[in-house]
Order: structure tokens, then sequence, then C-alpha cells
């Protein structure tokens, strides 16, 4: 089971109202988001009650993404007080993610 679940724009638009929330922007078809993936999902699960973890499809959820200005992808968004706080845009590995989330959370 994974740390960081899939949702929809809208059901993005609920989370970040409630608390802190991590959001990557991805896509099936992009090769650094799937790198990024288990990245994602081995910190959300050190983090686990910092944020909320989540995964937004672009290709299913082109509103959200033209709502965060999504031009590139991945885009892992954390977003505060349900406004972006910080973006961190293409892959990167899993200290300097860590270290980017740290700035954050």
């Amino acid at each position: 089971m994974s740390n960081v679940m899939e949702v929809s724009g809208a059901q993005l638009e609920e989370l970040i109202k409630k608390g802190p929330v991590v959001c990557d922007f991805w896509a099936s078809w992009c090769g650094p988001c799937r790198m990024l993936a288990p990245v994602l999902d081995a910190i959300a699960g050190e983090m686990a009650g910092r944020a909320t973890f989540v995964k937004v499809n672009v290709d299913e959820n082109e509103d959200a993404a033209r709502r965060y200005g999504i031009m590139s992808i991945p885009n892992v968004i954390v977003f505060k007080d349900g406004v972006p706080a910080g973006s961190n845009l293409g892959y990167v590995p899993a200290p300097t993610m860590k270290a980017f989330l740290e700035k954050y959370l």
C-alpha cells in the first residue's frame, strides 16, 4: 500500500483546506515522475502525520494543473494554509526532496 494517495483536482482542493498537503503533479507517461514516485512514497512514510501526501494526474485533472500553473512535471507543491508555499520541479534524489520538504513542514 502506498503512502501517497492519488486524488482528483476537486479532492485536492478539499484537502488543502484541512492542513498541510504535499502534492505531486505527475503523468503515467513521464519517466522522471515514475522515478520520483518511490522517493515520495518513502518520505511520506517517514513524515506521516506532518502532511497529507497526494498525487494528481495532470492528464486526468487538467483544470487543477492549469490552476496551479503546472507547465512541466513532476512538480511537487507544498500547500500550507490553503495556498502553495513552495514547489520543486523535476526528479531529485531522496535527500534533496526531504530537505526541500523540511523547509515547509
